[in-house]
């Protein structure tokens, strides 16, 4: 069955949308009086940040969400507002949108977004996702963050390089997935394809830290790479910084892809987008704590004197500098 939007109209799709969702459209709202904001955009274009040949809508809708507070989060702020402008060729119907819409609807519910705003608009080439996200703190813990210094210490919330190995599969199968008649047997690639298809992050990622009163100094969220990062990190605190080889969490199914497409593991893990994980910095003071409270993260390296710059850390102590395409 395939519904033309046209035939629904514009504000009675919207509506349809919101049906059941325990949503109230936003679009006309503004929000006052809500203390200490953040703002996050970004735009998904087909063709350059997924290929509807093998994204199913409902994860792409989801994973959009899921990019979105990952930025607010890595912020030290909790999601709580949420636009989405879909821009739409006449080639999608309204199943095709509510299908989209479920993923996102999904995503919002899982992180406590409390205001949702949707509107449609029409595109001459394909979906485009426009979202706007709004993040608010209600802790006064974060007000005073004390920035970098040089020995302290980065953590990674996850394994990295996965996401980039599963959409290779994906790529390379993608004949496969218009021939319905030859769908290839992707079993063996199910953690790197869910990686890269499916992030998650973990809602409670903030208000851990308060619970733990352990208090980060930065934190950057990865959706370009570990290398795009670190050199953010560097270039915003003015200090340089290390990272070391054999520190960095790598899962043995990334090793695998990477050796079927002869691309270096170490690559993947630092140039590989769509990870979904953080870089927090930590004092070294706190270490201890880090350690022994957040044994789910892994130290890759520390803050250095500015003249290091960024810097990968072979196993024999070669330091080679960090490239990055961002």
């Amino acid at each position: 069955m395939r519904t033309e939007i046209s035939q629904i109209g514009k504000v009675a799709t919207i509506d349809k949308l919101f049906e059941s969702t325990g949503y109230i459209n936003q679009i006309n709202n503004s929000f006052k009086n809500i203390g200490d904001i953040c703002t996050s955009q970004k735009v998904y274009s087909e063709g350059i940040d997924f290929d509807l040949v093998y994204n199913p809508l409902k994860h792409l809708g989801y994973k959009s969400v899921i990019g979105m507070v990952g930025e607010i989060y890595a912020e030290f702020y909790k999601p709580i507002s949420l636009t989405v402008i879909l821009g739409l060729s006449a080639k999608f119907s309204y199943e095709n949108i509510a299908e989209l819409w479920e993923g996102v609807v999904a995503g919002c519910k899982e992180h406590g977004i409390k205001n949702l705003s949707l509107d449609l608009v029409p595109s001459l080439n394909g979906l485009t996702i426009n979202m706007s996200a709004i993040g608010a703190r209600d802790d006064n813990k974060f007000d005073n963050i004390k920035a970098p210094q040089d020995f302290d210490l980065i953590c990674l919330t996850g394994d990295v390089g996965a996401a980039l190995m599963g959409n290779h599969v994906l790529a390379r199968e993608k004949a496969s997935f218009v021939d319905n008649d030859k769908q290839p047997d992707l079993s063996k690639y199910k953690f790197i394809l869910a990686s890269y298809l499916k992030p998650e992050i973990n809602p409670n990622i903030v208000s851990r830290f308060l619970e733990n009163d352990l208090i980060p100094s930065k934190g950057y969220f990865l959706s370009k790479g570990l290398a795009a990062a670190v050199k953010r990190l560097v270039r915003d605190t003015h200090l340089g910084a290390k990272i070391y080889v054999e520190k960095i969490p790598i899962a043995s199914e990334t090793f695998a892809m990477a050796k079927e497409i002869n691309m270096d593991a170490v690559t993947a893990a630092m140039n590989g987008g769509d990870d979904y994980k953080f870089i927090f910095v930590v004092p070294v003071s706190q270490a201890d704590k880090l350690r022994h409270d957040f044994q789910d993260y892994d130290i890759i390296g520390h803050m250095a004197k500015p003249e290091v710059g960024a810097a990968l850390v072979t196993p024999d102590g070669m330091e080679i500098p960090i490239q990055s395409q961002e």
